[in-house]
Protein backbone atom coordinates (compact mmCIF):
# COMPACT_ATOMS: atom_id res chain seq x y z
CA UNK A 1 0.00 0.00 0.00
CA UNK A 2 1.11 3.58 -0.72
CA UNK A 3 3.08 4.86 2.26
CA UNK A 4 1.39 8.25 2.02
CA UNK A 5 -1.99 6.58 2.44
CA UNK A 6 -0.85 4.76 5.58
CA UNK A 7 0.69 7.93 7.02
CA UNK A 8 -2.48 9.91 6.32
CA UNK A 9 -5.03 7.37 7.54
CA UNK A 10 -3.07 6.04 10.55
CA UNK A 11 -3.88 9.06 12.78
CA UNK A 12 -7.58 8.72 11.92
CA UNK A 13 -7.63 5.01 12.82
CA UNK A 14 -5.65 5.57 16.02
CA UNK A 15 -7.91 8.40 17.19
CA UNK A 16 -11.04 6.30 16.57
CA UNK A 17 -9.41 3.34 18.30
CA UNK A 18 -8.47 5.47 21.30
CA UNK A 19 -12.08 6.62 21.60
CA UNK A 20 -13.28 3.03 21.39
CA UNK A 21 -10.86 2.03 24.16
CA UNK A 22 -11.95 4.96 26.31
CA UNK A 23 -15.56 3.90 25.92
CA UNK A 24 -14.88 0.25 26.69
CA UNK A 25 -12.90 1.19 29.79
CA UNK A 26 -15.69 3.45 30.99
CA UNK A 27 -13.66 6.65 30.89
CA UNK A 28 -16.43 8.27 28.87
CA UNK A 29 -19.93 7.15 29.71
CA UNK A 30 -22.71 6.80 27.19
CA UNK A 31 -24.55 9.69 28.83
CA UNK A 32 -21.71 12.05 27.90
CA UNK A 33 -22.00 11.37 24.16
CA UNK A 34 -24.81 13.88 23.66
CA UNK A 35 -22.91 16.66 25.42
CA UNK A 36 -19.74 15.97 23.43
CA UNK A 37 -21.73 15.88 20.20
CA UNK A 38 -23.32 19.23 21.05
CA UNK A 39 -19.88 20.68 21.82
CA UNK A 40 -18.60 19.61 18.40
CA UNK A 41 -21.65 20.63 16.40
CA UNK A 42 -22.47 23.88 18.19
CA UNK A 43 -19.00 25.29 18.95
CA UNK A 44 -16.01 23.59 17.33
CA UNK A 45 -17.55 22.84 13.93
CA UNK A 46 -18.96 26.35 13.32
CA UNK A 47 -15.58 27.88 14.25
CA UNK A 48 -13.70 25.75 11.72
CA UNK A 49 -16.31 26.07 8.98
CA UNK A 50 -16.70 29.85 9.28
CA UNK A 51 -12.95 30.51 9.44
CA UNK A 52 -12.21 28.26 6.44
CA UNK A 53 -14.93 29.70 4.22
CA UNK A 54 -14.18 33.30 5.28
CA UNK A 55 -11.06 33.08 3.10
CA UNK A 56 -12.79 31.77 -0.03
CA UNK A 57 -14.12 33.85 -2.90
CA UNK A 58 -17.14 32.52 -4.79
CA UNK A 59 -15.28 32.56 -8.10
CA UNK A 60 -12.83 30.05 -6.60
CA UNK A 61 -15.55 27.44 -6.00
CA UNK A 62 -16.08 24.60 -8.45
CA UNK A 63 -19.60 23.16 -8.41
CA UNK A 64 -19.06 20.49 -11.07
CA UNK A 65 -17.67 17.94 -8.53
CA UNK A 66 -20.69 18.64 -6.32
CA UNK A 67 -23.01 18.06 -9.29
CA UNK A 68 -21.39 14.67 -9.92
CA UNK A 69 -21.76 13.76 -6.25
CA UNK A 70 -25.44 14.67 -6.03
CA UNK A 71 -26.26 13.00 -9.34
CA UNK A 72 -24.81 9.77 -7.95
CA UNK A 73 -26.67 10.21 -4.65
CA UNK A 74 -29.94 10.89 -6.49
CA UNK A 75 -29.59 7.78 -8.64
CA UNK A 76 -28.82 5.64 -5.61
CA UNK A 77 -31.62 7.18 -3.52
CA UNK A 78 -34.16 6.56 -6.29
CA UNK A 79 -32.94 3.01 -6.89
CA UNK A 80 -33.37 2.07 -3.21
CA UNK A 81 -36.87 3.56 -3.15
CA UNK A 82 -37.73 1.63 -6.29
CA UNK A 83 -36.41 -1.67 -4.95
CA UNK A 84 -37.81 -1.29 -1.42
CA UNK A 85 -41.12 0.33 -2.36
CA UNK A 86 -42.32 3.81 -1.43
CA UNK A 87 -42.54 3.92 2.37
CA UNK A 88 -41.05 5.55 5.47
CA UNK A 89 -38.73 2.59 5.89
CA UNK A 90 -37.42 2.73 2.33
CA UNK A 91 -36.87 6.50 2.64
CA UNK A 92 -34.73 6.03 5.76
CA UNK A 93 -32.77 3.22 4.10
CA UNK A 94 -32.28 5.34 0.97
CA UNK A 95 -30.93 8.15 3.15
CA UNK A 96 -28.59 5.69 4.87
CA UNK A 97 -27.24 4.57 1.50
CA UNK A 98 -26.42 8.12 0.39
CA UNK A 99 -25.79 10.30 3.46
CA UNK A 100 -22.08 10.44 4.37
CA UNK A 101 -20.65 11.40 7.72
CA UNK A 102 -19.21 14.55 6.18
CA UNK A 103 -18.78 16.53 9.41
CA UNK A 104 -17.77 14.18 12.22
CA UNK A 105 -15.39 12.15 10.03
CA UNK A 106 -15.26 13.83 6.62
CA UNK A 107 -13.98 17.25 7.67
CA UNK A 108 -11.42 15.69 9.98
CA UNK A 109 -10.22 13.20 7.36
CA UNK A 110 -10.08 15.59 4.40
CA UNK A 111 -8.34 18.23 6.51
CA UNK A 112 -5.68 15.73 7.57
CA UNK A 113 -5.26 14.30 4.07
CA UNK A 114 -5.46 17.29 1.74
CA UNK A 115 -5.34 20.44 3.87
CA UNK A 116 -7.17 23.69 3.12
CA UNK A 117 -7.48 23.12 -0.63
CA UNK A 118 -9.25 19.80 -0.19
CA UNK A 119 -11.32 21.20 2.67
CA UNK A 120 -12.71 23.98 0.47
CA UNK A 121 -13.83 21.38 -2.08
CA UNK A 122 -15.49 19.36 0.67
CA UNK A 123 -17.15 22.39 2.27
CA UNK A 124 -18.63 23.38 -1.08
CA UNK A 125 -20.45 20.04 -0.88
CA UNK A 126 -21.13 20.22 2.86
CA UNK A 127 -22.79 23.63 2.49
CA UNK A 128 -25.70 22.00 0.65
CA UNK A 129 -25.23 18.30 1.49
CA UNK A 130 -27.68 18.26 4.38
CA UNK A 131 -29.93 20.78 2.70
CA UNK A 132 -30.43 18.58 -0.38
CA UNK A 133 -30.47 15.06 1.08
CA UNK A 134 -32.31 15.76 4.34
CA UNK A 135 -34.93 17.83 2.55
CA UNK A 136 -35.42 15.05 0.00
CA UNK A 137 -35.71 12.42 2.73
CA UNK A 138 -38.06 14.60 4.79
CA UNK A 139 -40.30 15.15 1.79
CA UNK A 140 -40.52 11.41 1.05
CA UNK A 141 -41.08 10.56 4.72
CA UNK A 142 -43.80 13.16 5.18
CA UNK A 143 -45.58 12.14 1.98
CA UNK A 144 -45.42 8.50 3.07
CA UNK A 145 -46.79 9.41 6.50
CA UNK A 146 -49.66 11.39 5.02
CA UNK A 147 -50.45 8.53 2.69
CA UNK A 148 -50.43 6.05 5.58
CA UNK A 149 -52.59 8.36 7.71
CA UNK A 150 -55.14 8.64 4.90
CA UNK A 151 -55.96 4.95 5.21
CA UNK A 152 -56.19 4.96 9.00
CA UNK A 153 -59.64 5.79 10.43
CA UNK A 154 -60.04 8.34 13.20
CA UNK A 155 -56.90 10.40 12.42
CA UNK A 156 -57.91 13.97 13.07
CA UNK A 157 -54.59 15.60 12.23
CA UNK A 158 -54.75 18.26 9.55
CA UNK A 159 -52.46 17.23 6.71
CA UNK A 160 -49.70 19.62 5.72
CA UNK A 161 -49.26 20.71 2.14
CA UNK A 162 -46.18 19.51 0.28
CA UNK A 163 -45.04 23.14 -0.09
CA UNK A 164 -45.27 23.68 3.68
CA UNK A 165 -43.23 20.54 4.29
CA UNK A 166 -40.51 21.66 1.88
CA UNK A 167 -40.38 25.21 3.32
CA UNK A 168 -40.13 23.91 6.90
CA UNK A 169 -37.38 21.49 5.86
CA UNK A 170 -35.44 24.25 4.10
CA UNK A 171 -35.69 26.55 7.13
CA UNK A 172 -34.59 23.94 9.67
CA UNK A 173 -31.74 22.76 7.46
CA UNK A 174 -30.33 26.21 6.66
CA UNK A 175 -30.56 27.28 10.33
CA UNK A 176 -28.28 24.39 11.26
CA UNK A 177 -24.80 24.65 12.82
CA UNK A 178 -23.20 23.15 9.70
CA UNK A 179 -24.63 24.97 6.64
CA UNK A 180 -25.14 28.31 8.44
CA UNK A 181 -21.49 29.10 9.35
CA UNK A 182 -20.40 27.95 5.87
CA UNK A 183 -22.82 30.37 4.22
CA UNK A 184 -21.98 33.19 6.65
CA UNK A 185 -18.25 32.62 6.18
CA UNK A 186 -18.62 32.65 2.40
CA UNK A 187 -20.64 35.88 2.56
CA UNK A 188 -18.02 37.46 4.83
CA UNK A 189 -15.25 36.49 2.42
CA UNK A 190 -16.90 38.49 -0.36
CA UNK A 191 -16.40 41.70 1.64
CA UNK A 192 -12.63 41.34 1.30
CA UNK A 193 -12.16 41.98 5.02
CA UNK A 194 -9.73 39.91 7.09
CA UNK A 195 -10.84 38.54 10.45
CA UNK A 196 -9.30 40.53 13.29
CA UNK A 197 -6.52 38.58 15.07
CA UNK A 198 -8.37 38.89 18.39
CA UNK A 199 -11.20 36.80 16.88
CA UNK A 200 -9.22 34.77 14.38
CA UNK A 201 -6.88 33.14 16.91
CA UNK A 202 -9.66 31.74 19.14
CA UNK A 203 -11.48 30.50 16.02
CA UNK A 204 -8.29 28.78 14.86
CA UNK A 205 -7.79 27.10 18.25
CA UNK A 206 -11.41 25.92 18.40
CA UNK A 207 -11.26 24.63 14.83
CA UNK A 208 -8.05 22.71 15.45
CA UNK A 209 -9.75 20.81 18.28
CA UNK A 210 -12.56 19.53 16.05
CA UNK A 211 -10.76 16.80 14.11
CA UNK A 212 -9.22 14.85 17.02
CA UNK A 213 -12.26 15.20 19.30
CA UNK A 214 -14.72 14.23 16.56
CA UNK A 215 -12.77 11.11 15.67
CA UNK A 216 -12.41 10.10 19.33
CA UNK A 217 -16.16 10.54 19.73
CA UNK A 218 -16.80 8.21 16.77
CA UNK A 219 -14.78 5.53 18.57
CA UNK A 220 -16.63 6.09 21.84
CA UNK A 221 -19.97 5.78 20.02
CA UNK A 222 -18.88 2.52 18.42
CA UNK A 223 -17.98 1.08 21.81
CA UNK A 224 -21.61 1.43 22.94
CA UNK A 225 -23.27 0.14 19.76
CA UNK A 226 -24.23 -3.50 19.22
CA UNK A 227 -24.79 -4.82 15.71
CA UNK A 228 -26.67 -7.84 17.05
CA UNK A 229 -29.23 -9.71 14.99
CA UNK A 230 -29.34 -7.08 12.26
CA UNK A 231 -25.82 -7.74 11.04
CA UNK A 232 -26.87 -9.10 7.63
CA UNK A 233 -29.04 -6.12 6.77
CA UNK A 234 -26.46 -3.77 8.26
CA UNK A 235 -23.69 -5.34 6.18
CA UNK A 236 -25.74 -4.98 3.00
CA UNK A 237 -26.55 -1.32 3.69
CA UNK A 238 -22.96 -0.57 4.66
CA UNK A 239 -21.83 -2.17 1.40
CA UNK A 240 -24.10 0.15 -0.57
CA UNK A 241 -22.81 3.22 1.29
CA UNK A 242 -19.11 2.36 1.58
CA UNK A 243 -18.59 0.68 -1.81
CA UNK A 244 -21.36 1.30 -4.33
CA UNK A 245 -21.73 5.01 -3.57
CA UNK A 246 -18.05 5.91 -4.19
CA UNK A 247 -17.89 3.75 -7.33
CA UNK A 248 -20.91 5.57 -8.73
CA UNK A 249 -19.43 8.98 -7.83
CA UNK A 250 -16.13 8.01 -9.50
CA UNK A 251 -17.92 6.92 -12.69
CA UNK A 252 -19.94 10.15 -12.88
CA UNK A 253 -16.88 12.29 -12.17
CA UNK A 254 -15.15 10.64 -15.12
CA UNK A 255 -18.25 11.12 -17.26
CA UNK A 256 -18.51 14.83 -16.38
CA UNK A 257 -14.78 15.48 -16.74
CA UNK A 258 -14.04 16.02 -13.05
CA UNK A 259 -10.43 15.05 -12.31
CA UNK A 260 -7.57 15.55 -9.86
CA UNK A 261 -8.09 16.62 -6.26
CA UNK A 262 -11.80 17.53 -6.66
CA UNK A 263 -12.60 14.02 -7.91
CA UNK A 264 -10.53 12.45 -5.14
CA UNK A 265 -12.30 14.48 -2.45
CA UNK A 266 -15.75 13.58 -3.84
CA UNK A 267 -14.96 9.86 -4.10
CA UNK A 268 -13.42 9.73 -0.61
CA UNK A 269 -16.43 11.62 0.77
CA UNK A 270 -18.78 9.11 -0.86
CA UNK A 271 -16.79 6.30 0.76
CA UNK A 272 -17.34 7.77 4.24
CA UNK A 273 -19.60 5.81 6.60
CA UNK A 274 -23.28 6.54 7.20
CA UNK A 275 -23.89 9.86 8.95
CA UNK A 276 -25.53 10.15 12.36
CA UNK A 277 -28.39 12.20 10.92
CA UNK A 278 -29.82 8.99 9.48
CA UNK A 279 -30.12 7.56 12.99
CA UNK A 280 -31.87 10.75 14.13
CA UNK A 281 -34.33 10.44 11.25
CA UNK A 282 -35.10 6.81 12.07
CA UNK A 283 -35.76 7.79 15.68
CA UNK A 284 -37.95 10.76 14.75
CA UNK A 285 -40.14 8.78 12.38
CA UNK A 286 -40.10 5.57 14.43
CA UNK A 287 -38.91 3.31 11.65
CA UNK A 288 -35.99 0.85 11.25
CA UNK A 289 -34.22 2.16 14.37
CA UNK A 290 -32.35 -1.05 15.19
CA UNK A 291 -31.30 -1.67 11.59
CA UNK A 292 -30.08 1.89 11.13
CA UNK A 293 -28.14 1.86 14.40
CA UNK A 294 -26.47 -1.41 13.42
CA UNK A 295 -25.79 -0.08 9.92
CA UNK A 296 -24.11 3.08 11.21
CA UNK A 297 -21.86 0.95 13.42
CA UNK A 298 -21.12 -1.57 10.66
CA UNK A 299 -20.45 1.16 8.12
CA UNK A 300 -18.10 2.98 10.50
CA UNK A 301 -16.13 -0.20 11.27
CA UNK A 302 -15.89 -1.23 7.61
CA UNK A 303 -14.80 2.29 6.66
CA UNK A 304 -11.40 1.61 8.18
CA UNK A 305 -10.90 -0.96 5.40
CA UNK A 306 -12.92 0.59 2.57
CA UNK A 307 -11.48 4.08 3.07
CA UNK A 308 -7.97 2.65 3.10
CA UNK A 309 -8.68 0.86 -0.19
CA UNK A 310 -10.31 3.97 -1.70
CA UNK A 311 -7.40 6.19 -0.74
CA UNK A 312 -4.89 3.66 -2.06
CA UNK A 313 -6.65 3.69 -5.43
CA UNK A 314 -7.22 7.44 -5.62
CA UNK A 315 -3.91 8.85 -4.35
Amino acid sequence: MNGAVVDSLAPVILLIASGYLAGRLGWLGQASLKDLTNLIFLLLSPALLFRTMSQVRIEQLDFMPVAAYFLAAGILFGAILLLQGFSRRSAVLALAGTFSNTVMIGIALINLLFGAQGLVTLLTLVSIHALVLLTLATLVLEVAMRRDAAVLPGDARAPQSTLAIVLQSLKSTVLHPVPLPILLGLLYAQTGWAIAPLIDKPLALLGSALSPLALVLVGVSLSYTSVGQHWRGALALAGVKNLLHPVLVWALCRLLGVEGLPMTVMVVTAALPIGANVFLFSQRYGVAQDLVTASVAMSSMLAMLTLTATLALMI
